[in-house]
């Protein structure tokens, strides 16, 4: 006989049998108990939570002989011919590859018809949301009345897409999707009640169920596919997490911890260990927004978020320690950046790349604009004063790295005796440049906002090769002219306009007046400015 897979071969036989979805199963049992059976269904909910389950249990149980508290009793040749799928009476029509108009009459002119035995012919159109609106409309009518002997029962995974002079017809369910805890007991209690006894680790069949993210089906395809890849052995939480391409969340714990000293080198060195090891890298991204999630319960929740975390306790004691180290707004800031990538990386084709640049976001929050990143900005100067304020304290400063928070020394031009070598003055000003710097508050005063409000601050110089140098402040007057390139060419075109020819420019930013007057030569100083009164 060949095999059949779990989720098919567990499917629920009796309402009793059913998780997570009480309310719908109790009002269905007490509908047949009473015989107030409806004619039309419509069972809304996510993939996997039991919507085709409980339709055919329904179907069982309405033409059942002997029902037994509203639940089908599995022995009448009604219900054997059900299970089986050989019952003229359960008609089941998948609404994905039938959904024209000519399907829709089929089953019509087929309603006209009587079953030959049982009481009901039940008609299951699952994925109805993919009917054609020529195919809604035929099926208008029949669904408003009727005949006597006939039940519809639609099933949609996207209800939004359901016409409301269909949902005005039907008596509409919503199934819920189910917790960790109903999908564990289910999977233990099938798996007792067929008399198999797979050697599964505890802590392994949790993070299927966990996995399966609320979806019954989902936990037994996974089950399935970690006995058949460990065949005869025990399965253990590691080779659950080789086989999903799952990552330990000591790994998780690893790389908050290097997000959180600002560790680039240790972020992307921890990644290539990951990538490595062949794990599924927007499961990666999925995984660690929730232990950030958890993270964030911690922070701000205590003790009284123990049950909505469901982890280990030994997990716990090392969120909490890592709750006791981390911002709340830090913590808000990377879901936020790693919720934003598991809804690009899915069609990425470069998923490593797109991770690497949100780490180091994480670990630079001075490259992000957005204002949940401005008091990590703050924090990270206010440390780079005290490591300042030390250094001189203990007369070390000249000791102090880039990643103390001080600037790199040869990148800006600090001689080994620690001055900085300005620029010698130029012997002669191009005619362009001369006439810009002259005029540069008439060319302010005809800029745009908000081009005026950045130049504002802004201090002009020459490089080498001649060419007009835009010193800005660093921040945002430095970002509004690197992050978007059409406002630099808008700024060139202005000057070049003034000048009467091409003008050239390069921007750049100072952390500090004194940076610009030991590191820039100022042009103001060369050439007189002229007077311009600007507008209030």
């Amino acid at each position: 006989m060949s095999y059949t897979a779990m989720y098919r071969r567990f499917r629920p036989s009796r309402f009793e049998e059913v998780k997570g979805q009480d309310a719908i199963v109790t009002t269905l049992k007490n509908q047949i108990k009473a015989d107030r059976i409806g004619h039309a269904y419509l069972f809304c909910g996510t993939r996997g939570t039991g919507k085709t389950s409980i339709a055919k249990l329904f179907a069982k149980s309405v033409n059942c002989e002997h029902p037994v508290d509203g639940s089908p009793c599995m022995e009448c040749s009604s219900c054997r011919a059900i299970a089986a799928g050989a019952s003229m009476n359960v008609i089941e029509i998948d609404a994905a590859s039938n959904n024209g108009v000519d399907n829709i009459r089929e089953i019509v002119d087929e309603v006209s018809y009587s079953p030959t035995e049982g009481k009901y012919k039940v008609y299951i159109i699952d994925e109805v949301h993919m009917l054609s609106a020529g195919a809604f409309n035929a099926l208008l009518k029949t669904l408003e009345e009727p005949p006597s002997y006939v039940i519809f029962i639609l099933a949609t995974t996207e209800v939004n897409k359901i016409p409301v002079t269909i949902l005005s017809r039907c008596q509409r369910y919503d199934f819920k999707r189910l917790t960790v805890e109903q999908i564990e007991e289910r999977m233990r209690e099938a798996l007792q009640q067929a008399g198999e006894k797979p050697d599964i680790e505890d802590r392994a069949l949790r993070f299927i169920a966990k996995s399966a993210d609320g979806a019954m089906r989902d936990a037994w395809s996974l089950l399935d596919q970690c006995l058949a890849f460990h065949f005869g052995e025990t399965l253990t939480y590691d080779k659950v997490l080789d086989v999903l391409g799952a990552v330990d969340t000591e790994v998780f714990s690893r790389m908050l911890r290097f997000v959180l000293k600002q560790d680039v080198p240790g972020c992307i060195g921890l990644l290539e260990e990951i990538v490595m090891q062949g794990r599924d890298l927007s499961q990666f991204v999925t995984d660690f927004t929730w232990y950030l999630r958890n993270l964030l319960l911690v922070k701000t929740s205590g003790e009284d978020c123990e049950e909505a975390i469901d982890i280990s306790s030994e997990n716990l004691a090392r969120l909490k320690e890592e709750a006791s180290i981390a911002q709340t707004d830090a913590i808000m800031r990377y879901i936020r950046s790693f919720s934003e990538l598991s809804g690009r990386i899915r069609y990425a084709g470069q998923k490593r790349i797109l991770i690497e640049m949100a780490l180091i976001r994480l670990c630079r929050p001075q490259m992000e604009t957005k204002e949940d990143a401005l008091l990590e900005r703050i924090r990270s100067l206010e440390r780079t004063v005290e490591n300042i304020q030390t250094a001189v304290n203990t007369g070390s400063l000249l000791a102090l790295s880039p990643a103390d928070g001080m600037p790199d020394a040869k990148a800006n031009g600090v001689s080994g005796s620690g001055t900085k070598k300005k620029p010698a003055l130029p012997q002669a000003v191009p005619e362009d440049i001369s006439r810009i710097v002259a005029g540069w508050k008439t060319i302010l005063a005809g800029a745009g906002q908000p081009m005026k409000t950045y130049l504002k601050g802004a201090r002009l110089s020459l490089d080498g090769d001649n060419r007009l140098l835009i010193v800005l402040e660093e921040g945002l007057p430095a970002e509004y002219f690197s992050r978007d390139p059409q406002n630099r060419e808008q700024l060139e075109a202005m000057l070049s306009e003034f000048a009467g020819k091409t003008v050239e420019t390069e921007i750049r930013s100072v952390k500090s007046e004194s940076e610009f007057e030991s590191s820039y030569v100022d042009l103001s100083q060369v050439i007189h400015m002229d007077i311009e009164e600007e507008d209030a």
